[in-house]
């Protein structure tokens, strides 16, 4: 069983399904899975942000759904931030991953999908970061 994190970019986009909603479904089904504790106001920023694209209908069950995808996965608060990315929401996933032992780091962020593997390994960090389609074929 891997430890996973899902970056909140894969989370918004498994609500609408395909490739990131299998990814998810499989991380939630079959591994553990971590949220930085503060996941919540993140995806509240980015449903905002989307409101003027969904329908209040859409934006409710995209919520809703998100939400249970939260109550199932281990939400942990970092104690020690690494700085590391140009982005500091990066910065968090990146202390999460290393703080509880992740294998994988599932996101769409090309900075988090650029990022070296030497530059993760000097600050500890033995987290493979993947795409969706990438976590699906490693671990079917």
């Amino acid at each position: 069983m891997a430890k996973v994190v899902i970056d909140a970019n894969i989370i918004i986009s498994s609500a609408f399904g395909g490739i990131p909603l299998e990814a998810t479904v499989k991380a939630i089904g079959t591994h553990e899975v971590y949220l930085p504790a503060k996941i919540e106001a993140e995806l509240r920023g980015v449903l905002s942000r989307l409101s003027k694209k969904l329908t209040g209908e859409r934006q409710t069950f995209v919520g809703e759904k998100i939400s249970e995808l939260i109550e199932m996965a281990t939400l942990v608060s970092v104690s020690k931030q690494i700085v590391l990315s140009r982005d500091a929401t990066d910065d968090h996933y990146l202390s999460l991953c290393k703080e509880v032992g992740a294998d994988f780091l599932i996101t769409g962020d090309k900075n988090l999908l650029d990022i070296p593997r030497g530059a993760l390994t000097k600050k500890g960090i033995r987290t493979r970061i993947v795409s969706p389609r990438e976590f699906l074929e490693e671990v079917t």
